[in-house]
């Protein structure tokens, strides 16, 4: 019998959680693979991170370089040396990464350098933007994988355009989607909304943390009140993320608003849970637009561009501006229900596509 091919997962950040989980557990049924997961510590509050895989199901990480937070760069520096001394250590046969944040790059980088081939979870999205962060990791991050598994069929176009040859990329569906499906029932039946007492399909679900609209005060400032004029129409719900709770408290926004609430993040199930009840969702997170496209929420997604185009062709996912806020609550509101069929291979099962290309890519 032949001996297991050594893969390793570098992770650190809530999406990088999702879309690790049903790859693990693919790599683990199908009896090829002996994997490990490094997680770089770039997500380490509970609600960021240990509540995650307990929510998800994810093993233990094997190896937890504990980097925290910092600038781009110097937080990306840190996890880079880290993962080097993992992967020097295990000289593993593949290096799986996901997405398209900072453990992303640094895990890449560390592996390619070291000769150890790449594997791209997610490859091929692009937002034309690159004042985005997230788009100069994934640019890079393709351009260092020998693997590319990507979600959508525009994202294989993105790559051929870029030169990456053809026969290194794979169309395998989208893996948050297994997460989601996986734990749909479960959602459902924590039924969080009544927790915070809300009614279903009575209140809207808030996702904002991106730097283009909560670092500057003045931006801050409008969206809230954006916030708070639709908030008099329908209640909303906004779990705050740290670093943007940091900011509405410098800025002097966190007043008490009844039909506002601000809570806490949520762990995954509960997530889920609020988005399965929400009439509607306002966000700028890229895997709150396919998750309501899965599940047939509508989403308003302020942002000016989307490397997810299939949400807003396919899906339920519209763009808005500052001042399409509330108008666009206001259509969501007046419109019938819909019902939208999920994206091509949308279906629960990327997860064991990605275990059996990479099984036969890397067997000996």
């Amino acid at each position: 019998m032949s001996s297991p091919i050594s893969a390793t997962s570098i992770v650190g950040a809530r999406p990088n959680f999702v879309k690790v989980a049903p790859v693990a557990r693919a790599l683990a049924a199908s009896g090829s693979f002996a994997h490990a997961i490094v997680h770089t510590g770039q997500h380490y509050e509970a609600d960021m991170s240990e509540r995650f895989f307990a929510d998800l199901e994810i093993p233990p990480p094997d190896v937890h370089l504990g980097v925290g937070s910092g600038s781009h760069g110097e937080q990306t520096a840190r996890m880079l040396a880290g993962v080097e001394g993992v992967l020097l250590a295990r000289r593993p046969d593949v290096v799986l990464v996901y997405g398209d944040v900072n453990s992303t790059l640094a895990g890449a980088l560390a592996a390619a350098k070291l000769g150890i081939p790449v594997c791209h979870v997610e490859a091929g999205l692009r937002s034309r933007d690159r004042t985005m962060p997230e788009e100069l990791n994934r640019i890079l991050v393709d351009q260092l994988s020998e693997i590319l598994f990507t979600q959508s069929r525009e994202a294989e176009a993105n790559l051929a355009a870029e030169g990456i040859p053809r026969e290194r990329i794979r169309f395998v569906g989208n893996v948050m989607i297994d997460s989601l499906a996986r734990c749909r029932d479960r959602a459902e039946a924590m039924a969080a909304w009544k927790g915070n007492g809300l009614a279903r399909d009575n209140y809207g679900l808030v996702t904002l943390h991106r730097p283009s609209n909560v670092d500057d005060p003045d931006r801050l400032a409008s969206v809230m009140r954006a916030l708070g004029k639709v908030a008099r129409r329908i209640p909303l719900v906004y779990p705050v993320h740290p670093r943007t709770r940091n900011r509405l408290e410098a800025a002097g926004l966190t007043g008490a608003n009844g039909r506002l609430a601000l809570v806490p993040p949520a762990g995954y199930v509960e997530f889920v849970s609020l988005l399965c009840g929400a009439r509607f969702a306002l966000t700028d997170s890229g895997g709150v637009q396919e998750e309501t496209t899965w599940l047939g929420v509508p989403c308003l997604t302020l942002r000016t561009t989307t490397e997810r185009p299939v949400t807003t062709r396919e899906g339920t996912n519209r763009l808005v501006d500052l001042a399409g806020i509330v108008p666009g609550v206001e259509e969501v509101l007046a419109a019938p229900a819909r019902r939208v069929s999920p994206p091509e291979l949308w279906d629960g099962r990327a997860a064991e596509r990605i275990a059996r290309i990479l099984a036969e890519r890397l067997r000996p």
